[in-house]
């Protein structure tokens, strides 16, 4: 069990700083530990001070890792608690689906095709942190031209992110967490870095379409596909409302 909590905790902390961080605190620990067999009093009373509150330093320095983890637990609890209950419960989930895909479809590839920025987030549970409450809610009808007509570079709600949640649009100009990851392009836009950060956090699917080449983009799971096709973008599209 202890070595299943350290490989998740790796895996958490892969591709980061904060990994270089650990190792140097596993050093310190190891470093304490040879010194008090060796009987070194004095280096040892030291050491033991940084020890001592190393504790409250890692939930200092570790508070976004922490928080991803927590996240992370939630999130596998609540997917498994909807499995059970789906067994037994028959919900009208599907209601709508085929026109919400190609209404959110339509609307990406026309605003791909008029290289017209867009960051759409689609959240499988509306965890994502209260980036909502930066936004406006509207709890709106999914329609293409609802969609263009606020990605419209000219609107007031333009920049941000919009929210998809439950068959509506919930929210709109929404402020997303950007992506700290050292091993992006550095000319990736915000837009692209925003969707990726949601991604990292939580279970949502942020779809991206560029202003500057109209290029389509998915970030999931912490991960950024780009150069979407149609086909691609309406089988992700298929996936999540499924």
């Amino acid at each position: 069990m202890v070595g299943l909590l350290l490989y998740a905790v790796y895996r958490l902390l892969r591709g980061s700083i904060a990994l270089n961080i650990v190792v140097g605190i596993i050093l310190l620990y190891v470093l304490w530990g040879i010194v008090g067999i060796l009987e070194m009093p004095l280096l040892s009373e030291i050491l033991g001070q940084f020890v001592s509150v190393g504790f409250i330093a890692l939930i200092i320095i570790f508070q976004p890792e922490i928080r991803r983890f927590l996240l992370y637990i939630g999130n596998t609890t609540l997917r498994g608690r909807a499995g059970i209950l789906g067994k037994y419960l028959k919900t009208n989930v599907r209601e709508g689906r085929e026109k919400n895909i190609k209404q959110i479809g339509d609307a990406i590839l026309n605003m791909a095709s008029e290289k017209v920025g867009a960051l759409i987030v689609l959240p499988k549970h509306l965890n994502i942190e209260g980036y909502t409450d930066s936004g406006q809610i509207i709890d709106a009808k999914i329609t293409e031209e609802l969609i263009r007509s606020i990605f419209n570079k000219y609107g007031p709600l333009h920049d941000g992110a919009m929210v998809i949640y439950a068959g509506k649009i919930h929210a709109v100009s929404c402020v997303l967490p950007i992506s700290s990851n050292p091993s992006l392009p550095p000319g990736l836009g915000l837009r692209h870095r925003a969707g990726l950060g949601s991604s990292e956090n939580s279970d949502t699917v942020a779809l991206i379409v560029s202003e500057e080449t109209g290029d389509i983009s998915v970030a999931r799971k912490g991960r950024l596909e780009t150069g979407l096709s149609k086909k691609m973008l309406l089988a992700i599209l298929d996936e999540h409302f499924n």
